[in-house]
Formats: structure tokens, C-alpha cells, sequence
């Protein structure tokens, strides 16, 4: 595609994509800071915190960067099968937040809107065009912000499985939730999670969970003007089918993406789905129909 070229949301669909997270895609997750699968590890002092990101090299297409924001209590560790899924066409970022993964630890858990402001001040250490921004669960009310208050740094914006349910705003719902996921999620995603809460400390992400259920991220939706796309798995009881579609039409030009056979963590289980649907709207083509 050409970079002039105007990116535009799919149409809904429903994709059937889940494949096996397995020996070999935990050992890719969990390499860094060593270089493997075509990523590398990199760091820079932003906002005065020595950040850690995760990157693929440029493949030459011409395509958008694409910047993937983790969830609560995890890192860049499970986003891994998704950056190298989409590395082939673009070129991928997937920067630590504050206090997560190898980032280091500020004082205090920030809430959205400090993590907002950091990675706004991260896409602006990294001199990026306008990217496609990919947030998931927590990160995908980060990513929001950030696409409400920084419309020109933000080409496409994803929100895969965002939290949280205005049904279900408190610490106790929403790890109830966590817990029903669990049993729908692969077991070899347990390994990471355990690096991760280590990594960012319990009380830092229960700290974090708090702040999560007291941002109103239907405020961000509506102001968001980027071509946005939904992106959920339909066994994700984090993310009901009520909120899932309330969140899609908040947002003025989105669109809905379900994945079959996917629960919460659909970026980790349904790479390749997730990747084709960021493809799709950042294609120039009109936008898909129902299938």
C-alpha cells in the first residue's frame, strides 16, 4: 500500500484462526532481552524512565508502524506471537509500560492517563509517522487516550478484548472474570504471566487493576477519530458480547472483528487473525462486507 493511501475499517466478521501456544512460542515470548523470531531489544530514557521495547526490522513494504500496548499485570512477553505474525508487512513496536516487563519501575502505578502521556512521549522518541496503534485489555483503554489526545500521532487504532465492562467496574468482577478466562486460555500462558506480575510486583498490579476500574474509557471512545477496529474473541467473558458491541458503536468509525474459538488473550492464541484484521484496515480498499 502507499503511505498516502487512508486506512479503513473492516466490515464485522467472524474469524476462525485459534492455533496452539506451545514449547516453541513460550520460548520466543520469553527470549528478551535476547534478539529471536526477528525481534530485538532496545531501550530509551523517556519521561526520564529507561523504557524497554521490543521491535521487528523494517521489511521495506512502505506499510504503517504498527505499536502493540499490553495488558494489566503482563508485558511484551505475550504479544510476541502477534508482532511476528504482522512483521512480515510492517514493521512492529512493542514498547514496556512504566513499571512492566524490563521498563524500568516509577514511583507509585501510574494510572491511564500518566501511562497515555508516556507513550505519547514515547512515539515522539522514536520520531514515528502517524502509526497503527494496537492496544489490548488495559492497554486498549491506554491506546484509547492516547488516540483521543493525540489524533495526529495515531493513523488506525485497535482495541482488542479493552476493558473494562461499565457492568463489571471493580477489582472483584473484573479478577472473577480473569478467573473464568483461565479456563479458556492455553496453560502455556501461565509461565509468562508468572514472569510478568514478578517483573511489575503484586501490589503494583493490583494498584493498576484499581485504576482500571475507575477510568471511564467511554469518554476517550467518543473521541476517538482514528479508523478503529474491535477485536474479541467470542469466549471471552472479560469482554461480553453487551460491551463488546456497546464499545464498537461508541466509537465513530469502528468496526467488529470476532474471533471464533478465542478467549481474552486472542492476540496471543489468534495471532494470525488479529494480524489479518490490522492488515484489513489498514488496506486501501473499501471496507469488507458480513461473511
Amino acid at each position: 500500500m502507499t503511505r498516502g493511501a487512508a486506512p479503513r475499517p473492516p466490515g464485522s466478521i467472524r474469524r476462525s484462526a485459534v492455533g496452539p501456544f506451545g514449547p516453541a512460542e513460550l520460548r520466543l515470548a520469553m527470549a528478551a532481552p535476547r534478539a529471536a523470531g526477528g525481534l530485538t531489544s532496545e531501550w530509551r530514557v523517556v519521561d526520564g524512565l529507561r523504557t524497554h521495547t521490543r521491535r521487528s526490522a523494517d521489511p521495506g513494504t512502505g506499510a504503517p508502524p504498527v505499536v502493540l500496548v499490553h495488558g494489566l499485570a503482563v508485558s511484551h512477553r505475550y504479544l510476541t506471537p502477534l508482532a511476528v505474525a504482522l512483521a512480515t508487512t510492517h514493521q512492529v513496536y512493542v514498547p514496556d509500560l512504566p513499571g512492566f516487563g524490563l521498563t524500568e519501575h516509577p514511583r507509585g502505578a501510574y494510572d491511564v492517563r500518566r501511562h497515555a502521556d508516556h507513550l505519547a512521549a514515547w512515539l515522539a522518541a522514536y520520531h514515528l509517522p502517524p502509526v497503527c496503534l494496537l492496544g489490548h485489555s488495559f492497554g486498549a483503554e491506554v491506546a484509547a487516550a492516547v488516540a483521543a489526545t493525540h489524533p495526529d500521532a495515531v493513523r488506525a487504532l485497535v482495541l482488542a478484548g479493552p476493558t473494562s465492562d461499565p457492568a463489571a467496574r471493580s477489582r472483584r468482577a473484573q479478577f472473577g472474570r480473569w478467573l473464568v478466562d483461565s479456563l479458556h486460555e492455553a496453560p502455556l500462558q501461565a509461565p509468562i504471566l508468572v514472569r510478568d506480575v514478578w517483573n511489575a510486583r503484586p501490589w503494583r498490579v493490583l494498584a493498576t487493576l484499581s485504576h482500571s476500574v475507575r477510568n471511564a474509557i467511554e469518554a476517550d471512545l467518543v473521541r476517538v477519530s482514528a479508523p478503529t477496529v474491535v477485536v474479541t474473541g467470542d469466549r471471552d467473558p472479560v469482554v461480553p458480547d453487551r460491551w463488546r458491541d456497546e464499545a464498537t458503536r461508541l466509537v465513530p468509525e469502528a468496526a467488529l472483528v470476532v474471533v471464533a474459538g478465542a478467549a481474552h488473550n486472542v492476540v496471543t492464541t489468534a495471532p494470525t487473525a488479529v494480524a489479518d484484521a490490522i492488515r484489513h484496515l489498514l488496506a486501501p480498499h473499501p471496507a469488507l462486507t458480513d461473511r
